[in-house]
């Protein structure tokens, strides 16, 4: 039997800041370390199913942080649940009997898809919206009653610092010390825990800014004590791997390509009695769900001659590196229903924002405020929140970071580390010297190897 396996999921981990992370590469000192490429879209939801399947989102669905179902509906940000996901993941597998192999136990710890998924052990936020507007924490947990007991232990998990301009290490502290806390009943022998913690100054300020370095050593010094805390847990050390899910990169541009469609006639606002213009779903030609450095432009009816206009409208845009129309979506794994008829790539120092409006007189009222679920693409200016207007300012160009964009460059690359020499081999890297890329999608089937599966 192997030992329990630990995986830490760590967005913004890049090989630079192992030199500032003394408690993780001690713990992985024994085992090794490789250089890891995401696949595109590099950003959470896909790439933690591509890690969590072995599949790119051409098999598994999920294309990015949100999806358009082409309905009344709208777009669908940051609520969905794991039936997304459209293939199984590695507790489907690992929880059923292999051969001579047992069934094992598995947890997972806030990957964003978790709820309603097959793990033992699940934690993830789940705000309760009341019908005054106003929400009350929560999360979903599985034993149903955990998340109680968890609230008493702990106090309720810190949301307002999960995001938005409060993100920060109280929220990954209460992710850490609740998986501890959960794993004193029955220690799951597979268990998968995403720690946020490196996403936010990276974004907010530049992945090399101060607040960037502090957020770095500040996780080296959590994850010291979580190893601490789990091996008492445990009795004996478990085996650790350690991911992160993509590298930030420094920004210092930004495109709109909603305006531009909207300047082309092809996308359509509606505007409320304040004189606030909506986008009108039902009504554009095309629109674009935009998520960090890339985005899925959907043309109503699939119409062959607005996808040709977009797609030279855009070629031309500033920041936009690339457009992927029709086959070329099937080089990126993106050629699945779910997916735009284009997709837009920014360029690795630029990102893409959601606005559509010229006056910001006009924005939505949702535009200034940290509304997630609301909002038609990924807003990382939520980060930047003014204590004095108690408010968003809408002023993109305050982006220091970003990412998701394809890997082609070092500094796009993340890295992994594991503690059993045997879990990452086969792979080029510094203790084999070989030239072999770990991609994401490879993750799973090192697990599965790993258990003898």
């Amino acid at each position: 039997m192997a030992k329990p396996l630990l995986w830490l999921s760590i967005p913004g981990l890049r090989a630079g800041d192992l030199s500032q992370m003394p408690r993780l590469t001690a713990r992985c000192a024994a085992g090794q370390t490789r250089t890891l490429v995401p696949s595109f879209p590099a950003v959470t939801w896909p790439v933690q199913a591509n890690m969590l399947t072995g599949c790119l989102p051409s098999e598994h669905g999920i294309v990015a942080n949100g999806l358009y179902d082409r309905g009344p509906r709208g777009p669908v940000m940051w609520t969905l649940g794991n039936h997304a996901i459209e293939r199984p993941q590695l507790w489907d597998l690992l929880q059923q009997p292999a051969g001579d192999q047992p069934a094992l136990h598995a947890g997972a710890w806030f990957p964003m898809l978790a709820r309603d998924c097959q793990a033992e052990l699940v934690c993830m936020p789940a705000p309760i919206h009341n019908p005054d507007g106003s929400e009350s924490l929560w999360c979903y947990s599985k034993p149903q009653m955990l998340y109680g007991d968890l609230r008493d232990a702990l106090g309720h998990f810190p949301l307002k610092h999960f995001w938005g301009p409060l993100a920060g290490m109280p929220s990954s502290k209460w992710i850490v010390d609740s998986a501890a806390f959960a794993a004193r009943k029955q220690p799951p022998d597979f268990f998968y825990i995403y720690v946020p913690h490196l996403d936010y100054a990276a974004q907010k300020l530049g992945p090399d800014s101060p607040a960037a370095v502090t957020a770095v050593k500040e996780l080296d010094e959590l994850l010291g004590h979580f190893w601490a805390v789990m091996e008492e847990v445990y009795r004996e050390p478990p085996a650790v791997l350690v991911t992160g899910e993509y590298a930030i990169v420094g920004v210092d541009h930004v495109s709109y390509p909603n305006r531009r469609l909207r300047e082309s006639g092809l996308l359509q606002v509606t505007v409320d009695e304040q004189g606030r213009e909506q986008l009108d779903f039902a009504g554009s030609a095309a629109w674009a769900l935009v998520d960090h450095q890339f985005s899925h432009v959907f043309v109503r009816d699939r119409d062959p001659e607005v996808i040709r206009r977009v797609a030279d409208l855009m070629r031309r845009e500033p920041g936009i590196e690339e457009v992927l129309v029709g086959d070329d979506l099937g080089r990126f794994g993106l050629n699945h229903p779910r997916s735009g008829e284009l997709v837009l790539i920014s360029q690795p120092s630029s990102w893409q924002a959601y606005y559509w409006w010229f006056d910001d007189r006009c924005a939505p009222e949702y535009a200034r405020t940290v509304n997630i679920h609301r909002k038609p693409g990924y807003d990382p200016v939520e980060l930047h929140f003014d204590p004095q207007t108690r408010g968003i300012p809408l002023n993109a160009g305050l982006i220091g970071g970003s990412h998701g964009a394809p890997c082609r460059a070092a500094g796009q690359q993340t890295v992994a580390l594991c503690s059993d020499g045997a879990l990452l081999d086969g792979f080029g890297g510094q203790r084999a010297g070989g030239r072999g890329e770990l991609r994401d999608i490879d993750l799973h089937g090192r697990v599965m190897g790993y258990f003898g599966r």
